[in-house]
């Protein structure tokens, strides 16, 4: 397993999906906006996961898509303790406990390592087991 290549991956789908969550607060389409922002998070990490974990077993790794996922999300956890709670989350009144109990931060981890998962098994698993015959 290329653990340093999934950290990276990692970084970049938490980037790429914080930028989401936050920009979705521009654009009103909902009455709620941290609920929008949630649904919004929800939606853009099913392609970020698919294309991180494309990128990552792009170059031959077989290792499952639950440990890839599963990297993903820690990298994201440890991402949003450190920089999203402290500078999101508290100015509004909020703290770690209250962000990482919310059902919805569960709803998408599961998600997250679900989506990685999928990808393995639709286009990698197949490949694996075909080699091996």
């Amino acid at each position: 397993m290329k653990t340093i290549r999934a950290i990276l991956i990692g970084v970049g789908i938490w980037g790429l999906a914080v930028s989401c969550y936050t920009l979705s607060f521009q654009f009103q389409f909902h009455e709620d906006p941290n609920q929008q922002a949630n649904m919004v998070l929800f939606t853009v990490v099913i392609p970020l996961v698919w294309l991180g974990a494309a990128i990552y077993y792009n170059r031959g790794s077989h290792i499952h898509g639950a440990f890839v996922g599963l990297i993903f999300l820690l990298v994201a956890a440890l991402l949003d303790a450190v920089i999203t709670v402290p500078l999101f989350i508290v100015p509004n009144g909020g703290n770690h406990y209250t962000f990482f109990t919310d059902p919805g931060f569960w709803i998408i981890a599961q998600e997250l390592i679900g989506v990685a998962i999928l990808y393995y098994y639709i286009m990698v698993y197949n490949k694996t087991i075909t080699l091996k015959q």
